[in-house]
């Protein structure tokens, strides 16, 4: 059985008291249910993928029919790419208010930019990061001169020990690696009064903005960080595109992250060896054909972004605040805190966990999808580190948690819909069977039908959904 998928026109998300909201592709999805209907789709897990603006999506279309090769052709399409491709950095550098020296390097995604930054440090610099960091910022930076922080209990007590870890650091060049804000809780780190401290050290900062980035106006200059990265398929721009961001000068002093065209200016033979000349400027560390289309889909992502901040700021606030409320009255729930400041009210995206006693989460998630046709996310977060931790505060003998984030995407149904949900599950339970599958939680029969673009298996039967 296929399905034809059931897609409304995008549109701005339904929430009369801010029309002003960019509109998302798929605002119209409704998805088949293992009871037999069909309802629209509640996403609320924009913290790993945010859905395509509607606006990214005719962009993308309007330049496909030019789609060219980037700086090296001589037709007319592939100056109109190279175009693209350039302003867009300009565009970037606006969007994060960076200064004006700063390098704009293309990348992947948070991950691919940060591990770029790791591979362009000086000999012997030394590295402080939180424990708390998703694995694209945690990971990246091996050797000795790794300093880990715990957990810190308050935003004060996060300034105070990277104080004492830049103190503690062997001579030579520094670098604090720190989250604008928390992929498990949402919180927003003081990444101000941090900076301040690395250049009291002579140290420079770099900032994980992959959550911060489609929440909360940034500024480089205001925060006076060094280096900033982020993700395109966070920030409504699904295409495959991310950024550096920062100072130029470890970039153009390190080897290029990638060898190839694009990042070599001259090749010659030298004897049975090959002498090159390596570009100095941002393309030293993009090599290959870039993507063109990423990069025009997050630029307008940005731009788009920068002309709604009030609009997305106050959609966001509103449905936070009802979702930590309806959340508070899920029996048995606990939501993860990093912070325990008391003096000052809590400071956080749209982003947040839970556990639930006695109900592992993986068999919440399946069950909201399977019943309820609410996508949202279990596990560790790839931030194995805090969220294990963050759990173990709670006395609830778990190791993963239930994670919901919301988006231009969501609405105030969609909120309470997951609250009535919850409620129903840990009192009544479910209506369907579940059994284990390769480690997931899967309907047990599994009737929901693939859309027809899926659905033909490789010799032209259809395929199962699992």
């Amino acid at each position: 059985m296929t399905l034809a998928i059931d897609v409304l026109p995008a549109t701005t998300v339904a929430d009369p008291a801010h029309p002003g909201l960019p509109a998302v592709a798929g605002a119209g999805l409704r998805v088949p249910l293992v009871t037999g209907e069909r309802i629209g789709y509640a996403n609320l897990d924009h913290a790993a993928s945010a859905p395509c603006l509607a606006t990214v999506q005719d962009a993308v279309d309007e330049l496909l029919p030019w789609y060219a090769s980037v700086h090296r052709g001589a037709g007319f399409a592939s100056q109109v790419c190279t175009r693209v491709y350039e302003q867009a950095r300009q565009t970037l550098r606006e969007f994060v208010g960076a200064r004006a020296r700063d390098e704009v390097v293309f990348t992947r995604n948070t991950t691919d930019a940060l591990n770029l930054l790791a591979r362009s440090l000086p000999k012997d610099t030394s590295v402080v990061v939180f424990d708390t960091e998703h694995h694209a910022a945690l990971l990246p930076w091996r050797g000795p001169r790794v300093h880990r922080i715990s957990t810190p209990p308050t935003r004060a007590a996060a300034v105070s020990a990277v104080d004492s870890a830049l103190t503690a650091c062997e001579e030579g060049p520094r670098l604090l690696v720190v989250t604008g804000a928390s992929n498990v809780t949402g919180e927003v780190f003081p990444v101000a009064e941090l900076a301040a401290v690395a250049r009291r050290h002579g140290a420079r900062i770099a900032l994980d903005a992959a959550q911060l980035a489609p929440h909360r106006r940034i500024s480089i200059r205001e925060l006076d960080v060094d280096y900033l990265a982020l993700s395109g398929h966070k920030l409504y721009a699904p295409f495959g595109a991310g950024a550096l961001i920062g100072r130029a000068d470890w970039l153009r002093a390190a080897p290029p992250y990638l060898a190839g065209g694009g990042a070599s200016k001259v090749v010659r033979r030298q004897g049975d060896a090959l002498g090159v000349v390596w570009n100095t400027g941002p393309q030293r560390h993009e090599a290959g054909s870039p993507n063109t289309v990423g990069v025009h889909a997050l630029s307008v992502a940005c731009t788009e972004l920068a002309r709604r901040w009030d609009a997305v700021a106050e959609h966001e606030r509103r449905l936070h605040a009802r979702l930590r409320r309806g959340l508070a009255s899920v029996p048995g729930s606990t939501e993860l805190r990093l912070f325990t400041d008391t003096t000052a009210p809590a400071d956080q995206v749209g982003t947040l966990s839970l556990v639930v006693d006695g109900f592992e989460p993986g068999w919440l998630a399946a069950v909201l999808s399977a019943e309820h046709g609410i996508g949202v996310r279990d596990g560790a977060f790839c931030a194995h580190l805090a969220t294990r931790g963050l759990i173990a505060r709670t006395g609830v003998p778990a190791r993963q948690a239930l994670r919901v984030s919301l988006g231009l995407g969501t609405t105030v149904d969609h909120v309470d819909r997951l609250v009535c949900a919850l409620r129903g599950l840990v009192t009544r339970g479910a209506r369907w069977s579940y059994a284990q599958q390769d480690g997931r939680w899967v309907p047990s029969p599994d009737p929901r039908p693939l859309p027809s673009f899926l659905a033909a298996g490789p010799h032209g039967a259809e395929g199962s959904p699992r």
